[in-house]
């Protein structure tokens, strides 16, 4: 029962962070998501893809179940950290391995980096969605550390 209360929690913590923080990003970041110039031309535009309306929310409970299902080996350790250590380790945990050292290619990763068209490599982009994740992973580890132990 500890594991599928755990991973019910973390399933709403990560899907509330990505909310949030995506929406605080949208704010500066409108010219990388939409309309026919946006820099970020391989993805969806947001204002038009009915199939990202409809699977926006539902697509970010299966991860964050199999984020917390990860995480079930460590869990007594996890919980006998200070909550100092809990936030860091969380938070951390989320911008490097589900963003910045992801092995998926995008302007703000060390894979894009690497893989990406130099048009798609820009200071303005790498910015911009670094704030996102920044904003996402402070987010989800103070959350996490609070209500996950």
């Amino acid at each position: 029962m500890q594991y599928v209360r755990f991973s019910l929690w973390f399933i709403l913590v990560h899907t509330g962070a990505y909310v949030i923080a995506g929406m605080l990003a949208l704010n500066i970041s409108k010219d990388l998501y939409h309309g026919k110039d946006r820099l970020l031309d391989f993805v969806s535009d947001s204002n038009k893809s009915k199939r990202l309306k409809t699977w926006f929310i539902p697509a970010q409970l299966l991860p964050g179940l199999l984020l917390s299902i990860v995480l079930y080996p460590v869990l007594g350790a996890l919980g006998d950290l200070s909550f100092g250590l809990r936030f860091a380790f969380m938070a951390g945990l989320m911008f490097v391995y589900t963003d910045f050292a992801s092995a998926v290619p995008f302007p703000h990763n060390i894979e894009g980096f690497v893989y990406l068209r130099h048009r798609y490599l820009s200071r303005k982009a790498f910015w911009k969605l670094q704030f996102e994740i920044v904003i996402y992973s402070l987010m989800f580890g103070l959350l996490a550390s609070w209500l996950l132990f």
